[in-house]
Order: C-alpha cells, then sequence, then structure tokens
C-alpha cells in the first residue's frame, strides 16, 4: 500500500485548483441564477472565471488560486530534488539541468501571474489582469516546453524508464492543446464572440486540472511503500540501479553472462574459482 509521499503535492495542488473551479461556477450558477455580471459584455451570457472571481468570491479566487499554484511550483522544485538525490532518475548531463532549472522558473513567472491576477479584479484593473492571465497560461505552457525536452533527453538515455515516456507525451499533448486552445480564446475575444470565449476560458482552466495531476505519474518511482509485514521497500529506481550494480559485480567475478550465469554455474557445481576457471561439476555416483 503506498504511503503518503512526494505525489501528494500535485494531487493537493490540482484538486484545490478543480475544488475553486467548481464552488465559482456553481456559486453563479445556483446561487446567483446565472445572472449576467460586470464586466460582462451586453451580449454576453456565460461569465468568465474572472467574472466570477471579481465579486463576492473574490477572497476564494486569491486564497485557492494562490494556494494551488503556490504548491503546483513546488512539485517542479520537489522533482528537481529528488532527481538530485538519485530518488529519480538522474540528470545525464549539464543541458538537461538547465533545462530543469529553466522549467522551475517559468513555473514560477507563471506563479506570479496568477496571484496578482487574482489580486487585481476583472472590474477595476481590466489591463493588467488580462496582462497577467497571458503571463500565469504564458508561463505554464513555456515550463512544460522545457521539462518535455528534459524529460525527452531523459528517455533517451534511460529506455527502461516507461514512466518518462508516458509522462514526456502527456506534458507534450498539453502544450499543443492548451497553446491551440489559448489561441482560440484570444481570438473569440478579439472578435467580440464572449460566450465561446468564456466556454473555452473554462475548458483551459479544467484542463490545466489535469497537467498538474499528471505529475503524480514522475512522483511513483520515489514512493516507499510497505506490505502487510511492515517491510519497507525503496523506489523502483533504487530497484533498478541495484540491480544493475549485482549485475557488473557478477561479470566482474568471471561472468560474463551476469547473475544469471554465475547462479547457473553455483546451482550446478561450477563455481568461478577467481581464476577465470571453472570447477567440473559433482558427477553422480553409479554405485548402488
Amino acid at each position: 500500500m503506498y504511503g503518503i509521499s512526494y505525489w501528494i503535492v500535485p494531487i493537493f495542488s490540482g484538486f484545490v485548483w478543480l475544488g475553486m473551479l467548481l464552488g465559482m461556477l456553481l456559486w453563479w450558477t445556483v446561487k446567483e441564477g446565472s445572472r449576467h455580471l460586470t464586466p460582462e459584455g451586453p451580449t454576453q451570457n456565460i461569465a468568465y472565471i474572472s467574472d466570477i472571481g471579481a465579486h463576492q468570491l473574490q477572497p476564494l479566487f486569491i486564497a485557492a488560486g494562490s494556494t494551488s499554484v503556490v504548491t503546483f511550483t513546488l512539485t517542479f522544485i520537489v522533482e528537481r530534488w529528488l532527481r538530485h538525490r538519485g530518488r529519480l532518475v538522474r540528470n545525464d548531463s549539464k543541458g538537461q539541468k538547465i533545462l530543469s532549472i529553466c522549467s522551475i522558473i517559468a513555473a514560477f513567472v507563471g506563479m506570479i501571474g496568477l496571484i496578482i491576477l487574482t489580486c487585481l479584479n476583472d472590474v477595476s484593473h481590466h489591463k493588467a489582469h488580462d496582462a497577467c492571465l497571458v503571463i500565469f497560461i504564458g508561463g505554464y505552457i513555456v515550463s512544460a516546453i522545457f521539462i518535455c525536452a528534459e524529460y525527452q533527453r531523459l528517455g533517451m538515455h534511460h529506455r527502461e524508464h516507461r514512466h518518462l515516456r508516458m509522462s514526456f507525451w502527456i506534458k507534450l499533448a498539453f502544450i499543443f492543446l492548451e497553446l491551440g486552445l489559448a489561441i482560440a480564446f484570444g481570438v473569440l475575444r478579439d472578435r467580440e464572440k464572449y460566450n465561446p470565449a468564456a466556454v473555452v476560458e473554462w475548458v483551459i482552466a479544467f484542463v490545466y486540472t489535469f497537467y498538474v495531476w499528471s505529475f503524480f505519474i514522475d512522483f511513483i518511482p520515489a514512493v516507499i511503500y510497505k506490505d502487510g509485514f511492515g517491510n519497507k521497500y525503496e523506489s523502483r529506481e533504487t530497484e533498478v540501479e541495484m540491480a544493475t550494480a549485482m549485475e557488473q559485480e557478477a561479470r566482474d567475478r568471471g561472468y560474463p553472462g551476469g547473475v544469471a550465469q554465475e547462479q547457473h554455474a553455483y546451482s550446478n557445481g561450477t563455481a568461478n574459482n577467481g581464476n577465470g576457471h571453472y570447477t567440473e561439476p559433482a558427477v553422480p555416483s553409479r554405485n548402488f
């Protein structure tokens, strides 16, 4: 059974963000009866997230939004730390480390964009609010590009770790999907098609939730879990490293085929005598 570990950080961040979105949507549709909110356009009847967050729910918008992005940015930092400690696949080059650091910086920029966005409501600070929206979305898309580049290079050198490939494709899909939706959102707003633009904005926000949760996959190898007897098992990354070391030690002892050859030799009584020669297997007695 998995214990509470590093994977809880992106899971918590995603649930806070999702809870905020659902709370705001339910407040507007159920409590307020989908009423027209300032600064909606005269023909607009679907509220933007920022329209809802500019009124009574601004404290929720600030608190939940800030909590979510701060913990999500912490996810990038924890991931870098785990790679440095060897709990996750280590970076093989300085270039990979630079890509990881760049993804943290871009995520930090996106985090600041959202925090300021929630504090500057769309009614009193419309232009600054929109600018921060661009920074928020752009920051996390750029961050995803950097982390995709890092994972692509890690996957090339560590093909045995399938989760790297899976995580890479999920994040790459997020980049294309969110970038396409962001462009559609900008075009629709520019053409004053506010209702379709509002729908696209809500879709962008919900897709972002699943992107945050995708980091759960990245942290699974770093989990330490216990069985029913309380015995601890290290992460799969550690198991792979131990298996590789055992294979090398077997070769150093004179078994080119590794552990399997060494075990076979011992089972047949042909263990290496240390000089590269093998003892003959015991011959069964023919005396009855």
